[in-house]
């Protein structure tokens, strides 16, 4: 037994144990932390010895530790991604997302190499592991060495506990590693997680079966026209509130406000808090729908299934005519038929011949001209009420496309010189910088097509609700809340009736405006045109 080799092995523990979680925590000073775990598990080791009990415990170790690895790069991503850590319980799911995600960014050959590359990874670890343990097993203390060793490891063991537990009241997992018991707090805490993550499901589906606009009428009757709700992804509160996207953003509603004024458009604005930030857009469109608060995966299943009546489902039942148009689904979509749609689009249905934008199918531009043609054409006479998404300003925002006249848009051939221009993604996402002015400029060129279509129909305006899915991920964004901007665009008789949705008249809302909670929105729409005087349908 060489000394090399017990100070490799003991780095590969240590290694292990202070991995952080975090992005944040990603610093050399990490390297300098001491695990309270780490004496544990070599007095356990020295202390067993080559037996039968030291096999297994080996065995378990690696397990645990090669597990508790793979979940603090679960966190790590998720933390990047998403603002949050990772869930067992709800983001397994998002595995198959960030596969499709990757897939489009960087091409299938990458994304397989990425994955096999990961897997190679994670078997190397184990088996480092379990070396570097067999490593310290042979290690044998004497018996007396063994009795002195007892008193340290309790009392490691005892402060690593007492930090586990402080964690747990505090219930937060930690943006810098916390020191001492990092990797065994991390582990508790996920277990905790767990559980309260199944009570809070148990209370979700109480919630979900209690609905107060049940058997409601009188709903929608004073809404003559068609209402589109307009998700525009990745627009979050820092177009407001970060200079270098507000500097844009904010000019460019300046300039859409005073033109759709001056077309005798009315406009309210204000901000929700969306149940997601980075990614997962189906939580926003469910919680928007639904009028619960859905931020997980399997609260969004538990939604569907439940029975309860979306926003579509009772506009269907006063008359309208429910459709969806999400341009970025291309696999089969069975829960659009839970949420209340008679007509549903997805990419294949749009009509769109042109060449992708990475990841984004189409520009939102197309979107939208495709919404007149297919949802709003007048065949068919009753009134329409559609969500749409756009995609344009999702990841990974290169290349960003421009404006055309609505005149020439036609199958979407118009788009491909734009769709090859610029750099590709794996250039443009070396440079966060970089990245963050794509974003900007995505952002903005969404803005100008929504604000551009509601100019377009201004003699005869739908009701356009034209709000975030979610904030951007955090290195994106520069801003870590959760909110979103709401904008209401319509004949004032219909958009002030929102006020409470929307309360500040213009697109402009302050920087110091609270945000309400995007679940309300359901409720607050259903009780601004619930008719209770059947007078008021003559006004």
């Amino acid at each position: 037994m060489t000394m090399t080799r017990l100070l490799l092995a003991a780095l590969v523990l240590h290694l292990v144990l202070i991995q952080p979680n975090h992005p944040a925590a990603l610093s050399w000073q990490a390297l300098f932390l001491f695990p309270l775990e780490f004496p544990v598990i070599l007095f356990a080791l020295m202390a067993l010895g080559q037996t039968a009990a030291s096999r297994i415990v080996r065995m378990v170790l690696t397990a645990v530790l090669t597990g508790l690895v793979a979940l603090k790069a679960a966190d790590f991503v998720s933390f990047t991604a998403l603002s949050r850590g990772f869930n067992p319980v709800t983001d397994l799911s998002l595995i198959d997302a960030f596969i499709r995600l990757l897939t489009g960014s960087v091409g299938v050959p990458v994304t397989l190499l990425i994955g096999v590359a990961s897997l190679a990874l994670i078997l190397l670890i184990a088996w480092l592991i379990w070396w570097a343990t067999g490593i310290w097993a042979r290690l044998a203390l004497p018996r007396i060495a063994r009795l002195a060793a007892i008193p340290l490891t309790l009392l490691s063991a005892g402060v690593a506990t007492a930090e586990i537990g402080q964690a747990l009241n505090q219930w937060s997992l930690p943006a810098t590693p916390p020191g001492a018991a990092f990797t065994a707090r991390v582990g508790v805490e996920r277990i905790e997680m767990i559980r309260e993550t199944r009570a809070r499901l148990a209370a979700f589906d109480l919630a979900a079966s209690e609905d107060p606009f049940t058997n409601t009428t009188g709903l929608f009757e004073v809404i003559d026209r068609d209402v589109l709700v307009i998700f525009i992804e990745s627009y979050g509160r820092t177009s407001f509130d970060t200079p270098f996207y507000a500097d844009t953003h904010r000019a460019t509603l300046e300039s859409a406000e005073a033109r759709l004024s001056d077309l005798g458009l009315s406009m309210q604005s204000g901000f929700l808090t969306s149940p997601t930030q980075g990614g997962q857009s189906w939580l926003a469109h469910t919680t928007f729908a639904n009028g619960l608060w859905v931020d997980n995966q399997i609260s969004h299943a538990a939604a569907l299934a439940s029975g309860r009546s979306t926003l579509y489902h009772h506009a269907a039942a006063n008359g309208f005519r429910t459709a969806t148009l999400m341009p970025q689904i291309t696999l089969d979509w069975p829960e659009a038929d839970m949420m209340g749609f008679e007509d549903v689009l997805v990419a294949a249905d749009t009509g769109y011949a042109g060449l992708p934008f990475n990841w984004v199918t189409m520009p939102d531009q197309f979107t939208l001209a495709t919404l007149d043609r297919l949802l709003r054409d007048g065949s068919d006479t009753r009134r329409l009420f559609a969500q749409v998404a756009l995609v344009s300003s999702h990841a990974p925002w290169t290349p960003v496309p421009e404006l055309l006249p609505w005149s020439d848009i036609s199958d979407g051939t118009e788009f491909n010189e734009m769709a090859q221009a610029g750099d590709p993604p794996e250039v443009v996402w070396r440079d966060h910088d970089r990245v963050r002015a794509q974003y900007r400029l995505a952002v903005d060129y969404s803005l100008q097509v929504v604000f551009n279509y509601a100019a377009l129909h201004a003699e005869n305006p739908p009701l356009i609700i034209a709000l975030g899915d979610h904030q951007a991920a955090g290195f994106i964004a520069l801003d870590e809340r959760a909110e979103v901007p709401i904008h209401v665009i319509g004949p004032e008789a219909l958009v002030s009736r929102l006020t409470p949705l929307a309360p500040t008249l213009g697109l402009l809302p302050p920087s110091d405006a609270p945000a309400i909670g995007m679940e309300a929105a359901r409720d607050i729409f259903l009780r601004a045109f619930q008719v209770e005087d059947v007078n008021e349908l003559g006004n």
